[in-house]
């Protein structure tokens, strides 16, 4: 264990100057930018899921409609769609944490700015609200409250 932690202390060789620390700074936005994107699908595909179940609703209620051959497919398709924004958002988190306690590291020490205030991030405020809407959503749709 005490091999490893030397060996795994030895592959990275941490120089604090200028362009490291803003290597360190690159792949810090770099992997906020993912989480970003995350939050942009996992936005679309609630939204989606959400509109799919409130249009073939309305649909199926307009007179002059036939009736379809199986009504609950839709509500079926867009509950998948929400859950599947809920799912890619709560991965999201879960790598984004990883990631960033990695980037906090003793490899990293040198280069994160340990003896500051934690950066806390917007993103990661706004993926919990995300999560927090999403399963709003469906729970609205499974016991058909929209």
């Amino acid at each position: 264990m005490v091999e490893q932690q030397k060996t795994e202390q030895q592959r990275f060789a941490v120089h604090p100057t200028s362009d490291s620390h803003f290597s360190w700074i690159r792949t810090r936005l770099s992997v906020e930018r993912t989480l970003l994107s995350y939050i942009r699908t996992a936005t679309a595909l609630i939204g989606f899921g959400f509109t799919i179940v409130q249009f073939f609703d309305r649909f199926s209620a307009m007179d002059g409609v036939t009736p379809p051959m199986s009504p609950q497919a839709p509500r079926y398709l867009g509950l998948a769609l929400i859950f599947a924004g809920m799912a890619v958002l709560a991965t999201s988190l879960v790598q984004f944490r990883s990631i960033s306690r990695y980037l906090r590291s003793d490899n990293f020490a040198l280069l994160a700015e340990t003896g500051q205030k934690s950066y806390a991030s917007a993103s990661v405020g706004i993926s919990i609200l995300l999560l927090i809407i999403g399963t709003l959503v469906f729970f609205s749709v499974l016991l058909r409250l929209a």
